[in-house]
């Protein structure tokens, strides 16, 4: 037989919410169910074979919109330096990689001379930096739209 606390907590459970015998959860949070209305709304697209658009307004054609292509994929995602800046570029990208690697040594040494870490700071905030100098124009990057969103 249940306790006083446990037949109070069950006559306040049944007082409110959804009843019991309806209750899959059991009292615990609803996060894993299956929401059937979206599942039986999704068989009935799928059936139809229409596609889901928002009901909440009429929706500018995403051609006109859109110049680049979404589907963009390249072959050579990562080719040799061809020019000057980006040979700076892989130096940039080097120097913080050093500073990065040099920050975990100098952590890790007995003592921290304060002309060490400055000098590592240095030349991280050198490597930062020089990565504004040698940036390209967005003009010239492929996953850019025309509004500077990455694609």
């Amino acid at each position: 037989m249940p306790n006083r606390a446990e037949r109070r907590a069950q006559a306040k459970a049944g007082r409110r919410g959804v009843p019991s015998q309806y209750d899959q959860t059991q009292g615990r949070g609803r996060s894993g169910m299956i929401d059937e209305y979206q599942l039986q709304q999704k068989s009935q697209r799928l059936q139809d074979g229409t596609e889901w658009k928002p009901s909440g307004g009429t929706i500018a054609d995403t051609e006109t919109l859109l110049t680049t292509n979404p589907n963009y994929t390249n072959p050579k995602m990562f080719k040799a330096p061809h020019s000057l800046r980006q040979w700076f570029r892989v130096g940039s990208w080097t120097l913080i990689a050093i500073a990065i690697i040099a920050f975990f040594v100098v952590m890790w040494l007995p003592s921290h001379p304060m002309w060490l870490i400055i000098t590592v700071s240095a030349v991280f905030i050198v490597g930062v930096l020089s990565l504004f100098f040698t940036a390209g124009d967005s003009k010239h990057n492929p996953n850019l739209d025309q509004n500077g969103t990455a694609v």
